[in-house]
């Protein structure tokens, strides 16, 4: 089996370059896209390039983290979109060829702690 982290590696390249060629060529004809959070799901190479490269803003990102085991990675970005920040993590499933078969993002929204738990904790 190929190596997927590597292949990882390349696809959040290829999306922070725009290069729409390099990003589709880590990916299955079949590729599935699902966000839980919203309920949607893109199937196909050719759709989820589209839904990437015909996002609406100016996104940046950095990868934080990248835990992987043989046919599934793990990566945990920080996302830039104008002056807004935000973290995904992102679960990507690959085939015998290396290439990434399956996406699916989270992006969690932060949040104001409860208070009560100010003595155990420091706030970034």
């Amino acid at each position: 089996m190929t190596d997927l982290r590597k292949t990882v590696e390349s696809f959040w390249a290829a999306a922070e370059a725009r290069d729409w060629t390099a990003f589709a060529d880590t990916l299955t004809e079949d590729v599935l896209y699902t966000l839980p959070q919203t309920r949607e799901r893109i199937r196909g190479r050719e759709r989820y390039v589209r839904f990437n490269r015909e996002y609406p803003a100016d996104w940046h990102l950095r990868i934080e983290r990248i835990v992987a085991e043989a046919g599934q990675v793990v990566t945990w970005g920080h996302f830039t979109v104008g002056l807004e920040e935000m973290y995904g993590i992102s679960f990507f499933t690959g085939d015998d060829s290396g290439r990434i078969s399956a996406v699916v993002d989270f992006w969690p929204e932060p949040y104001v702690p409860p208070a009560g738990r100010e003595h155990l904790v420091e706030r970034y």
